[in-house]
């Protein structure tokens, strides 16, 4: 069973060339929770995410993990606990599925994972173990990828738009399986989405940020009840629009 994780944001900053895309952001993200980052293209969700395992270096405040702060740690040892999954999977096409998810304890000199227990966990057949990326459909790459981050021991996950490249019907079965996982585990998951459907279904809280702040912070129930500020209600409209037009619909 995972330990979950903390983790806290501080005054954090983040420019790039004569932008900025983070503009001192402030938060604190319990252990165990949900949180989905939600805002229009170029709000700084991304950016905010990947400086937690320090694939960006914020160029002024403080990022800390259960208390510590990232900057005092190498990036290898922060990114060690910390699974992180991305819309394009990035599975080396060169390696087995089975090579794949044994990768970071091969580079970090730990246990080797049970690759078929691995594979069951995400809902794949323990035969997959032997297949090649190039033999699976994205919702399966998507599966291993998932599969890869959890064997690691991670219990912290980041996940950046992990379901956008998919088909609706396997975007939910994997959303739905995921969200799953992370209760069982016990994980804490901070996860980047354009999807506000998606992120009202599967967080226990949405950030909502624009133009590198944040401007909204509250549970799905809050934000659907219109209680969380002008930004939140704009997103929450349009799948809620949507509902209207299909139960319209249904109706003839």
């Amino acid at each position: 069973m995972s330990v979950s994780r903390s983790v806290t944001f501080e005054d954090v900053v983040k420019r790039y060339g004569g932008g900025t895309a983070v503009a001192g952001v402030t938060l604190e993200i319990a252990g165990g929770s949900f949180v989905a980052l939600v805002g229009g293209s170029g709000a700084g969700k991304s950016t905010l995410l990947r400086m937690v395992n320090r694939l960006v270096i914020p160029d002024e405040g403080r990022i800390s993990i259960d208390g510590r702060d990232v900057a005092g740690i190498s990036a290898p040892a922060v990114r060690r606990g910390i699974g992180y999954v991305f819309q394009d999977v990035g599975l080396f096409p060169h390696m087995s599925v089975a090579e794949n998810i044994a990768i970071a304890a091969r580079i970090g000199g730990g246990a080797a994972p049970d690759v078929g227990a691995e594979l069951e966990r995400v809902g794949l057949p323990r035969d997959y173990a032997a297949r090649m990326p190039a033999q699976l459909s994205g919702g399966q790459r998507q599966r291993v990828g998932v599969a890869r981050a959890l064997a690691g021991g991670a219990s912290l996950m980041l996940l950046d738009e992990p379901f956008g490249a998919l088909d609706p019907v396997t975007r939910d079965a994997l959303a739905r399986g995921y969200r799953d996982l992370h209760d069982r585990l016990e994980l804490t998951t901070i996860m980047v989405t354009h999807d506000m459907a998606e992120a009202l279904l599967m967080a226990d809280r949405i950030v909502v940020m624009a133009k590198g702040v944040v401007v909204a912070d509250a549970t799905p129930k809050t934000m659907l009840a219109g209680e969380a500020g002008e930004e939140a209600a704009a997103l929450v409209a349009v799948p809620a629009r949507q509902a209207e037009a299909l139960e319209a619909l249904r109706g003839g």
